[in-house]
């Protein structure tokens, strides 16, 4: 009993030191933060630790617990883990407030999760129902991944992306409904760009038809120039033969009379 307590504190300690390494690896701001700093204020770390307990008495089939570890750790996190949600080591979730995992959701190590990403199911039938998210994936802020999907290794999600079809390993996706704009590293068309930048083609596509458009106003603005110009020079020559009406002429009317 002894040592099977021993065991698994070694363990927990283990398991927040990986958590604390995570932290400091892919936050700028835990950089220069303390262990116990980040231990006791990194909100992503509490829900890691409070669902390996949940997770624990999941699998052990003991009623009511783990939705009640669940409970408090999403009412001081706003990190909302199902107990049954399969996670593998190193996942990271910066600041995390809004972040939702489902039930069946599984996700491999050295995932990175930012704030307002939701794993989550769609319909009512059994079964699988959320996304398996592959190791080394990164999944940006507001991000939704719905139904049984999977998101290959070393895939970036961007931003507010809605994703509802698999996403190929290595391959960046954006937009609503998500679309590959890069695919090992390379766009798919054009040249290549950064992380923080991610092209839009949809966005793309729309600045240049509002380009088009300017550029048809701006013809047909000088269309509309050239026309006036003509009128008021005929208008003009009108005038200038008004002001020299032929003479009358003398002798007999050419017509009779």
């Amino acid at each position: 009993m002894l040592s099977s307590g021993i065991a698994l504190a070694r363990r927990m300690l283990f398991e927040v030191r990986r958590d604390v390494a995570a932290a400091r690896q892919r936050d700028p701001a835990a950089r220069e933060a303390s262990t116990l700093e980040i231990v006791l204020t990194w909100p992503g770390i509490h829900a890691m630790l409070a669902h390996r307990v949940a997770h624990a008495l999941s699998d052990a089939r003991i009623p009511l617990a783990p939705r009640l570890v669940a409970l408090v750790a999403r009412t001081l996190t706003a990190i909302e883990i199902h107990p049954a949600a399969q996670i593998g080591e190193g996942l990271f979730i910066d600041h995390g407030a809004g972040v939702v995992i489902g039930e069946t959701a599984q996700i491999g190590a050295n995932v990175t999760l930012y704030q307002g990403v939701t794993l989550g199911g769609t319909g009512f039938a059994s079964g699988k129902r959320h996304p398996t998210v592959e190791d080394n994936v990164t999944i940006g802020s507001g991000a939704k991944l719905l139904g049984p999907i999977r998101v290959g290794h070393g895939a970036k999600i961007g931003a507010n992306t809605v994703v509802i079809n698999d996403v190929p390993p290595n391959t960046t996706v954006v937009g609503n409904p998500g679309h590959p704009v890069r695919v090992e590293g390379r766009r798919p068309e054009g040249p290549d760009t950064d992380w923080i930048h991610l092209p839009d083609p949809i966005a793309e596509a729309i600045e240049a038809l509002a380009a088009r458009i300017g550029a048809l106003e701006e013809a047909l603005g000088d269309a509309g120039a050239g026309t006036a110009a003509n009128a008021r020079n005929g208008k003009a020559s009108g005038a200038r033969a008004s002001a020299h009406p032929p003479k009358p002429r003398k002798g007999r009317n050419p017509v009779g009379g």
